[in-house]
């Protein structure tokens, strides 16, 4: 039997906020093909910021 293809994919979130600070995350590649946006927080300014899927 064959194996399954994995759907999900590792990926990185970087704030907005150009600290600098990280979040890594999965997401689904068929329901979300462009890259996602999250508001998530920000330990470094202390404050909830946009985050953006990097490469």
């Amino acid at each position: 039997m064959a194996k399954a293809k994995n759907i999900r994919s590792t990926i990185i979130l970087e704030s907005t906020a150009n600290t600098g600070y990280r979040y890594s995350t999965t997401k689904n590649k068929r329901n979300h093909p462009a890259r996602v946006e999250f508001k998530k927080y920000d330990p470094v300014v202390r404050k909830h910021v946009v985050f953006k899927e990097t490469k």
